[in-house]
């Protein structure tokens, strides 16, 4: 690595970290996993819906049922790459765009759960409105609002946000991904201060086209000043200056309109800073914690859909003599998709009551369960294609041209891949989980992302008591009531969050401050975390008097093969090929095996993109 890359890397970690919450004010289920203490208490016993508040989100569903069977057309949409603006209209007078917005703001001042709920049905039918729905009000101008305004900015926006106003969330740009020390968007004060100046471009902006407000991060201090100053921003959709350059079209999500948006000289008031000057970007992680608490309930929408047309694929279709679902090899995937699905919802219905109890953390049970969920719908989608066999492949138009059942089973499997990126990539999210998971660590040893400068004494007296109980046997959990099938695997979790916390510790004291760019091997750590706390949400619904029929077989099947993959990830952190690997891919990426590319035609490497 060179001095200059070194320092540029320097320099995105420092604008990461100051962006992080650094307190823990309340407790984490997750952050005490990594530590191998398992806080039953914070999940069980589950937290089942109030049945007033279960009754409100009802009377929403069932109209939204019938509204979204009757009139919303997925396929037209997907087609057509258009949402309706008739649907959009009937959305809005159902009060959609301001389901959590508070009632004293005309909203409908719907809980976490309820809000859930619907995303799940809407991304069960068409994900193009779901995505809507939710870029709207999940990341758009209401959530960052309610959390960062003033009285008088939400006096002023959470009215028309509630009656229908669009709105977006305008953070990524062509150069800037996940590394907001590059943002070049910036924003230039008026000299009377009245008002700033905003210039550059963002990327891949849900709902940006044409939305009425919108959430805009800038730098606000000078170009040359290597550390960025990240502001927020509320800005009119209509204002002079602003722009669509260009819409964006993708592999799924057709219907949504997304693009990259040109500011030139846009004038906003100075009032419309959101938060403080140089807070955006902790404003944006903050959000993004309770935002992605809408990805699992999209996910297990789809999850649902993709499992009702394989189950009446496998039973309707016959093959050698007998229904392709009683054939062991489909079967094993009906199964597998039914058990991924009892985690999904599990771990959907426990964040989102944690968020609105508001007595726990959420931030890495956020990011945990968009991290699983997202992959668990992309396993299922896959499987259901696989299942449907060629129909799987076939659009939902094309079967029913040819007078078959129109299952969009290609439609849903091309709408999934998107949640293995948005809101933080897989890559990102185990990325972010084992940053968190570190700091007590890191924190007890006096240590930096960016300063490795050990406080040996104060660690070693922390070592001294903790490491060892980790090494002895528990006795389980006297206050937890489980199933009998499902009490080894309550003691499995316990024993592997002690596990888990022996790893960490071990990589720690290996690779000291190269750990964090093992990335294969803090990947395994926080997938074997994931699949810890999908059993114990898993474990903590099906122990519930209200648990669905079933749900002791459903959690069963689950864990044991999350027990499985938790098992061989363990392996995999003491016995890898991550270094043989890496340099493979650097010989690779420095052009050594010219042949496995050869015998191909590549326009897009001389096709005039602006021809």
């Amino acid at each position: 690595m060179t001095r200059s890359q070194a320092t540029e890397e320097t320099r995105s970690l420092e604008v990461a970290e100051s962006a992080r919450e650094t307190e823990w004010r309340r407790p984490s289920f997750v952050g005490e996993l990594f530590m191998g203490r398992v806080h039953s208490e914070l999940i069980f016993p589950y937290p089942e819906q109030d049945q007033d508040d279960r009754k409100v989100g009802d009377a929403v569903l069932a109209e939204l049922k019938t509204f979204l069977a009757a009139k919303v057309d997925a396929d037209r949409i997907d087609a057509q790459k258009e949402i309706p603006p008739e649907v959009t209209e009937a959305l809005r007078a159902m009060g959609l765009f301001g389901i959590k917005i508070p009632k004293e703001y005309g909203g409908l001042g719907m809980s976490q759960v309820n809000y859930n709920r619907i995303i799940q049905l809407v991304g069960s039918h068409c994900a193009s409105t779901a995505v809507m729905l939710s870029a709207h009000q999940s990341i758009g101008v209401p959530q960052p609002l309610k959390l960062f305004g003033t009285d008088e900015q939400k006096e002023k926006y959470l009215p028309r946000l509630a009656r229908g106003a669009m709105s977006a969330f305008a953070l990524t740009e062509p150069g800037v991904g996940s590394d907001p020390s590059k943002m070049t968007t910036q924003a230039v004060p008026t000299e009377d201060g009245a008002a700033w100046l905003i210039s550059g471009e963002k990327l891949w902006i849900s709902n940006g086209p044409e939305a009425e407000l919108m959430i805009v991060m800038a730098r606000t201090n000078a170009p040359e000043i290597e550390r960025p100053e990240i502001t927020a921003f509320i800005v009119e959709g209509d204002s002079p200056g602003l722009s669509t350059a260009h819409r964006c079209d993708f592999m799924g999500l057709k219907g949504i309109r997304n693009g990259l948006l040109k500011f030139e000289n846009v004038r906003v008031p100075a009032q419309n800073m959101l938060g403080r000057r140089g807070d955006g970007l902790r404003l944006a992680l903050i959000t993004l914690n309770t935002g992605r608490l809408t990805l699992p309930a999209a996910c297990g929408g789809a999850m649902k859909q993709i499992l009702a047309m394989s189950r009446e694929w496998a039973n309707e279709r016959t093959q050698w003599g007998a229904p392709v679902g009683r054939h062991e090899a489909v079967a094993a995937k009906i199964a597998s998709m039914a058990a991924d699905l009892y985690a999904v919802e599990s771990l959907t219905w426990l964040t989102s009551a944690m968020a609105d109890r508001g007595e726990t953390d959420i931030r890495l049970e956020a990011a945990m369960a968009k991290l699983f969920c997202s992959e668990a719908l992309w396993r299922a989608a896959d499987d259901g294609v696989q299942v449907r066999g060629g129909r799987g492949y076939e659009t939902a138009d094309s079967l029913r041209g040819r007078r078959e059942t129109p299952m969009p089973m290609e439609r849903l499997l091309r709408d999934a891949r998107i949640n293995l990126i948005i809101e933080g990539t897989s890559e990102i999210m185990r990325l972010f989980i084992a940053r968190e998971a570190l700091d007590p660590h890191m924190r007890t040893a006096g240590v930096t992302a960016t300063a490795q400068q050990v406080h040996y004494g104060d660690a070693a007296k922390f070592y001294a008591s903790w490491y060892p109980p980790l090494w002895i046997p528990g006795r389980g959990k006297e206050d937890v009531r489980l199933h009998p099938r499902l009490e080894g695997h309550m003691r499995y979790v316990e024993r592997a969050s002690r596990r888990l916390a022996r790893d960490l510790f071990h990589m720690i004291v290996r690779h000291r401050e190269g750990l964090q760019k093992k990335q294969l091997l803090l990947a395994r750590l926080v997938d074997a975390g994931a699949e810890l706390f999908a059993m114990a949400a898993v474990l903590s619904r099906a122990s519930s008097p209200q648990a669905p029929a079933g749900s002791e077989r459903l959690a069963d099947l689950f864990c044991r093969a999350a027990r499985r993959r938790v098992d061989e990830l363990h392996h995999g952190v003491y016995s890898n090929d991550d270094d043989f690997v890496y340099r493979t891919a650097r010989q690779i990426l420095e052009g050594s095996y010219p042949w496995l590319e050869d015998n191909i035609v590549s326009t897009w490497r001389t096709e005039d993109l602006d021809r």
